[in-house]
């Protein structure tokens, strides 16, 4: 038998399934039809001699109560009819809105795989757009908003390791004034670093890791980072003005030279940092631990340090104006050339004097945000003190 005869066997034998089906429905429904007729015209008399039990009534009155009987048998007829097309209406609606969910489901299904192949790219310009497409596909899809995370901080993991060791990074002791903004040298990981803080402001996950990454003069104002691990990281001269890094382990991280202006970094780990030079002018320090922390010439004008652990912290020559230090551990910090002023508050009985604190005026308001220079012409004041 050839490929024609077999097809026109299964065509047959197609139709005539469909036809055997038309005629099982005709009947089924002729059938359909004889019963409620038969329950509209035999039903209602019945019904009726039932009440009667055998009373003499007038064949009028008889007449009446049977079409009683079938005006109440429409209506529920009817009320049954309106149920099963609401429930029919219900169930179609349910089945639309579970196509509608796997098209929509199956559309960022395929808009994710594309948009992660495009992180492999070797043209610039493709990476970006697709980490874009991630973020965007985070902000719609809550499902997918943890793996996208992951896949972000990885990236920066991976293309920023610390210390560099691709050809193109700029090495590790390349002074910090010599090294391009994070959005110059490596614009796709500036666009993987913001949309990690943006995600990271509503999320039911916390931890994310960012540690050992290469992150010199990233811009981070703003940005959400509670919780993110950036052990061993280096973010000398970062932007973090107004970043939230509650609870952020800052374990051995480079932050010298940072603007952590306004920051929070309350209950922070930031055990064995660097943080010489860095601004930390009115930052929410509480009971962050800084223990055995590098805090030479920091500014932290103004800081809220209460409860904060400076335990064997170095902090000669920092500026310590207007901090509040009324309950922070100042045991064995090292305190020489710091500068304070009559508003700043020390724990109870601890002598700032004896410990080398020079006492000296309010430096007065502090200047606007927008009066600073732009993060590419900035340039880091050179240090005083030595590794």
């Amino acid at each position: 038998m050839d490929m024609g005869e077999a097809d026109r066997g299964r065509r047959a034998w197609r139709d005539g399934l469909v036809r055997r089906r038309a005629a099982v429905a005709l009947l089924a429904g002729a059938a359909g039809l004889v019963v409620l007729g038969t329950v509209f015209v035999v039903l209602p008399g019945v019904v009726v001699d039932h009440d009667l039990a055998g009373a003499s009534v007038a064949a009028q009155d008889r007449l009446k109560a049977v079409n009683d009987v079938r005006t109440t048998l429409v209506q529920v007829v009817g009320g049954l009819v309106v149920l099963f097309g609401a429930y029919a209406t219900w169930r179609q609606l349910r089945v639309s809105q579970d196509g509608l969910r796997a098209t929509q489901e199956g559309y960022v299904t395929d808009r994710f795989s594309r948009a992660v192949d495009q992180l492999g790219s070797d043209k610039l310009d493709v990476r970006i757009g697709g980490l874009h497409a991630l973020w965007r596909i985070a902000e719609q899809s809550a499902r997918d908003r943890e793996a996208i995370i992951s896949i972000q901080a990885a990236y920066l993991r991976t293309h920023l390791p610390w210390p560099p060791a691709g050809p193109e990074s700029s090495a590790a002791d390349v002074p910090i004034n010599d090294i391009a903004p994070l959005e110059t040298r490596a614009a796709d990981a500036q666009v993987a670093l913001t949309a990690l803080g943006v995600l990271c402001r509503h999320r039911e996950q916390s931890w994310v890791n960012l540690s050992i990454t290469d992150l010199r003069r990233a811009d981070c104002d703003g940005l959400w980072f509670p919780e993110v691990n950036f052990d061993r990281a280096c973010l000398e001269a970062a932007g973090l003005y107004h970043a939230n890094l509650t609870q952020a382990s800052l374990v051995s991280v480079n932050l010298r030279h940072a603007d952590l202006t306004t920051a929070i970094l309350r209950r922070a780990r930031c055990i064995l940092a660097d943080l010489r030079g860095a601004k930390l002018v009115e930052t929410d320090l509480r009971d962050a631990d800084f223990t055995e922390t590098d805090l030479r010439e920091a500014n932290l004008r103004k800081a809220v340090a209460s409860g904060a652990v400076f335990r064997r912290a170095d902090l000669r020559m920092a500026d310590l104006r207007g901090t509040d230090l009324s309950t922070a551990n100042l045991v064995e910090a090292r305190l020489t050339g710091a500068v304070a002023s009559e508003h700043t508050r020390w724990p109870a009985d601890f002598d700032h004097t004896a410990a080398g604190v020079v006492d000296t005026d309010d430096p007065g308001p502090e200047p606007s945000p927008l009066l600073q220079p732009p993060a590419m012409m900035w340039q880091a004041p050179p240090l005083r003190s030595t590794p």
